[in-house]
């Protein structure tokens, strides 16, 4: 018998043959499960120190949008709708900014389709909920809406 073909048997006994067809797989499939099961903790909006839109942004909006706002953040995945690439909001409407719009949608006012049953928090409600002025959730609003003006491609 030639060496190769003995060490080749022995790798192919029967408790080695349970490893690669069974468990093998079976780890495969349990990380795939795992990573559907992925769910997002709904947690109320916390006090905030931050009025520029960026500061704003990295706080409530990259999690889902990611920092770079290509739709890629962290909690992305366990979302039904993966989030949209804030940077092509001009792109995909003429090449214009639909300010008043972006405004009313992350105030909370528009729905957007693609949320769905809304998973996107409604901004605008949970900026007046860590502030007792309403006229500071609409400047942190109008700031995050700047800010998403200035990053567009």
């Amino acid at each position: 018998m030639n060496l190769a073909y003995d060490v080749g048997m022995r790798i192919l006994r029967p408790q080695y043959l349970f490893l690669a067809f069974v468990l093998v797989p079976l780890a495969t499939t349990s990380r795939a499960v795992y990573a559907q099961s992925k769910q997002i903790k709904m947690e109320p909006a916390k006090s905030s120190n931050a009025w520029k839109g960026d500061d704003l942004y990295r706080e409530f909006c990259a999690v889902c949008h990611g920092i770079d706002a290509k739709g890629n953040g962290p909690a992305a995945d366990a979302l039904k709708t993966r989030p949209s690439d804030l940077t092509e909001i001009s792109r995909q409407n003429g090449n214009k900014f639909p300010t008043l719009h972006m405004q009313r949608v992350i105030g909370g006012e528009d729905a957007v389709a693609a949320h769905g049953s809304r998973e996107m928090p409604t901004w605008g409600d949970s900026f007046k909920s860590i502030s007792a002025n309403g006229t500071f959730a609409e400047m942190r609003v109008n700031a995050l809406v700047d800010y998403l003006q200035r990053i567009q491609r």
